[in-house]
């Protein structure tokens, strides 16, 4: 890969980061369960799927192969999210709605992700993906609070803890 294809990496991918990071701001300010950090992950897995699918070398000149595969991804894109949907959905307690994991579904479904492109030995976009993965995760969480802080959001509340002698909730495997 050339140094304009690292460039168009970076670009593509960083723009996919921050579409998902300003959406997830929204989200955040209006207390949602899907915030920065998630919806940043959402978009960047889709980004990297894609272009891992468009830009495939060996698809040169086979213009039905590109398009089946592209379709392909799209379908597993949306089925991607689906599962992450799920998780948005499962909460614990009774009465309080407290969500957990969403972002950790959001990194399992990166990780799918940059095994795909792995597989495919995508290595440009392999590096690029991963160092915005881990800006998301590391650098994204202070900033999220920051913007919290500032609109006035409190943070999303903690599982309660159960009552004295109460066992805790069985967490499945």
């Amino acid at each position: 890969m050339t140094s304009a294809d690292w460039i168009d990496a970076v670009i593509r991918l960083g723009l996919a980061s921050l579409c998902g990071l300003l959406i997830g701001i929204n989200r955040d300010v209006k207390a949602k369960t899907a915030g920065m950090r998630t919806l940043a992950l959402v978009a960047l897995g889709a980004g990297l799927v894609t272009m891992v699918a468009a830009t495939h070398p060996e698809f040169g000149g086979h213009p039905d192969a590109e398009s089946r595969v592209l379709q392909g991804v799209i379908q597993g894109v949306l089925a991607g999210i689906g599962f992450i949907g799920a998780g948005a959905i499962l909460r614990h307690g009774h009465h309080d709605e407290v969500v957990h994991g969403v972002t950790t579904a959001a990194t399992v479904w990166m990780a799918a992700a940059l095994g795909i492109a792995c597989g495919l030995a995508r290595w440009p976009l392999v590096t690029v993906a991963l160092f915005f993965v881990f800006v998301i995760l590391i650098v994204a969480k202070p900033i999220e609070r920051l913007i919290l802080d500032w609109f006035g959001v409190e943070e999303k509340a903690k599982a309660p803890t159960p009552p004295s002698g109460t066992p805790p909730p069985v967490e499945s495997p």
